[in-house]
């Protein structure tokens, strides 16, 4: 595809209300994020793909929570590729952006032709949540089930919070004149508002009606709601990639293109940007529980203690005097 000149709408995630359905949502705009990203590492195209999905996914599900901290999504599996990782800092201030981070552990040798989605074998999808000093970290986790990590990222929904939630996704690298190829990435999420009650029909007594017994959506609501979640699902499926990617058509006017008979209630747009939580300071704490002999071990022909971040590849060099409980003090220089 190719696209023009940055675009007003781009790292931005725009939160919505469709008031007739009693559905909420969000739709995302990605482009330096994914950049700032995936310039980091120099991954296959077809792995690119997945940490591209992942992130979208984590820009639409960070800015749907009450988040005060951290937000992660991980893929584990015993595939070619082992794992993919994301987190999701909220903004610190009200009109501040919130910052994202990702990457991906895979074996190259093991890496196929085939889509994306092959390349992850069996495993799990996991959210954990991380409101900050004082809270208990929340983790859910569900098996990798569907052709995409949007349908795995729906399940999950559906087995831990039992919330009907759906994602249309797109994105791939765009190219500009005298610019090099970069990936885009945007995307719609629908939720139905939780009621009272967690759900509101009983639930199968052998497992859901997805894949292995998971639950779907379909099997959380009934009667007007299930009436509302499938006009509206049947709205979203009509959605276009160019719609969800391109530059003509910004997030407000496409949810009225989209949803204008379910009276769409647009809010203020979210801004997100690349950004990692590494430091020096936090790679000493990590070092803090060693000896002065485990540092020994870790020390270099050169005679020093270094570190990479997976996130961002940032590198650091520490004096292995100036780590561990043992340290002299820092004397590095």
């Amino acid at each position: 595809m190719t696209l023009g000149m940055k675009l007003a709408w781009d790292d931005t995630v725009l939160p919505f209300q469709l008031d007739r359905s009693d559905i909420r949502g969000r739709v995302a705009r990605l482009d330096g994020v994914l950049d700032g990203i995936l310039k980091q590492h120099d991954y296959p195209e077809v792995v690119e793909a997945l940490v591209a999905e992942m992130a979208t996914l984590t820009a639409l599900i960070g800015e749907t929570i009450k988040l005060r901290w951290k937000l992660s999504l991980q893929v584990q599996t015993n595939g070619p590729v082992r794992m993919i990782a994301t987190d999701f800092y909220a903004a610190q201030e009200d009109g501040s952006p919130a910052r994202m981070r990702a990457y991906a552990s895979y074996d190259a040798d093991r890496l196929t032709d085939g889509p994306p989605m092959e390349q992850l074998g069996e495993g799990y999808f996991a959210v954990l949540l991380d409101q900050g000093e004082g809270t208990t970290p929340y983790s859910g986790i569900t098996p990798l089930h569907g052709d995409t990590l949007a349908h795995c990222a729906e399940a999950y929904f559906a087995q831990s919070e039992q919330l009907p939630t759906r994602f249309a996704l797109s994105f791939g690298r765009a190219t500009e004149p005298g610019t090099p190829e970069h990936w885009r990435a945007g995307g719609v999420m629908l939720q139905h508002m939780p009621k009272a009650s967690p759900f509101a029909k009983e639930l199968p007594g052998e497992g859901g009606s997805g894949a292995g017994g998971l639950l779907q959506a379909k099997d959380l609501v009934d009667g007007d709601e299930e009436e509302n979640w499938n006009r509206v699902n049947i709205l979203l499926d009509t959605v276009e990639d160019i719609e969800l990617i391109g530059p003509t058509l910004p997030p407000t006017d496409l949810l009225v293109r989209l949803f204008h008979e379910e009276q769409p209630r647009v809010f203020d747009a979210l801004p997100v940007r690349f950004g990692c939580s590494c430091s020096e300071e936090k790679v000493r704490q990590s070092l803090s529980i060693y000896s002065a002999k485990d540092i020994e071990k870790m020390t270099t022909d050169d005679g020093r203690v270094t570190a990479d971040c997976q996130f961002c590849s940032a590198h650091y060099d520490l004096d292995p005097k100036s780590v561990g409980f043992e340290a002299e003090g820092n004397s590095d220089g």
